[in-house]
């Protein structure tokens, strides 16, 4: 496994970044523009749109990797650069390169527009480490090896604690490897905020579906209750966890489909309430997510 490119003489996040004043505008902004793209971020504590506006310029910026360096200018305390460039409302944004202002724009704006903003000035940024290490534990995960991308998402966490792509993809691999006590303390690196973010949700769900499985029954037996009864609804359902429990997604989902066809509403519409987990923990764009809800869907209103 190569090792991901991580900095590698990149400047600091804390150093594209600084607070600066009326004195020291011509060294800050207009001397450093001519060396990498400078943004003005002219604000006050008192602005409600500046709060919105300043941490996501922060994020961006830091994003960029160099790309563009920001200053912070509070008006309050330093209004004549302000008035000379007849900034009139906050926040104010000015674009300053080789000396010169190139662009500018006035009022909070949303993310996307930022970033537009941004690589207008400095060039759209290489992906970030973090990324790298989510791309790279993608494509281990897709090879089958899970102590692999395990590894590299536990990296990622270490670049971006708590974020829940990475920590989702965590638990997956626990679970893929039987450890599903750690699969859960993944689970737990994410915020109360991100409990129900689609990756952290369809581990969960996966993780709960492997504790059924490790219960599951022997499938030989299962099939012959079956052929001797093809009413035999809890064999099937069974049958399908077992199936599960086997690496057999699309064993477990076609016996699924087949109970809910025979009794949709048998034991309290167990069959459909397990595809949709089952589909959960596969997730939205699987083929076999996407071909079952179809299935599922004709079944339940035909």
């Amino acid at each position: 496994m190569s090792e991901p490119i991580i900095g590698g003489g990149e400047p600091t996040p804390e150093s594209l970044i600084k607070e600066s004043t009326d004195q020291n505008f011509m060294v800050d902004v207009v001397e450093e523009s001519r060396e990498t793209p400078v943004i003005v971020d002219f604000w006050a504590p008192w602005c409600g749109p500046c709060k919105q506006l300043g941490p996501m310029l922060e994020k961006l910026v830091k994003a960029g990797r160099g790309s563009v360096k920001l200053v912070k200018i509070n008006i309050d305390e330093n209004p004549h650069v302000a008035q000379q460039l007849r900034v009139q409302s906050i926040p104010a944004v000015f674009a300053f390169k080789e000396g010169q202002p190139v662009d500018a724009f006035m009022g909070a704006l949303p993310e996307s527009q930022l970033k537009e903003f941004i690589e207008r000035l400095g060039g759209a940024a290489g992906p970030s480490p973090f990324e790298q290490l989510m791309e790279e534990a993608a494509a281990a995960m897709e090879k089958g090896d899970h102590q692999g991308a395990g590894q590299l998402y536990g990296a990622a966490l270490q670049e971006e604690p708590g974020n829940p792509d990475a920590a989702g993809g965590l638990a997956r691999c626990f679970i893929e490897m039987g450890n599903l006590d750690q699969a859960e303390q993944a689970l737990g690196l994410v915020t109360k905020e991100n409990a129900e973010h689609p990756a952290i949700a369809g581990a969960r769900s996966a993780l709960a579906l492997a504790r059924e499985a490790a219960g599951a029954g022997d499938v030989s037996g299962l099939r012959a209750a079956i052929e001797a009864n093809p009413k035999d609804h809890q064999a099937r359902y069974d049958l399908a966890i077992a199936l599960l429990a086997g690496g057999d997604r699309d064993g477990a989902v076609e016996q699924l489909l087949t109970l809910l066809k025979l009794d949709r509403n048998w034991n309290d519409q167990d069959a459909r309430k397990k595809l949709i987990e089952l589909f959960d923990a596969f997730g939205p764009t699987d083929p076999l997510t996407l071909d079952g809800r179809r299935r599922m869907s004709s079944i339940l209103f035909a």
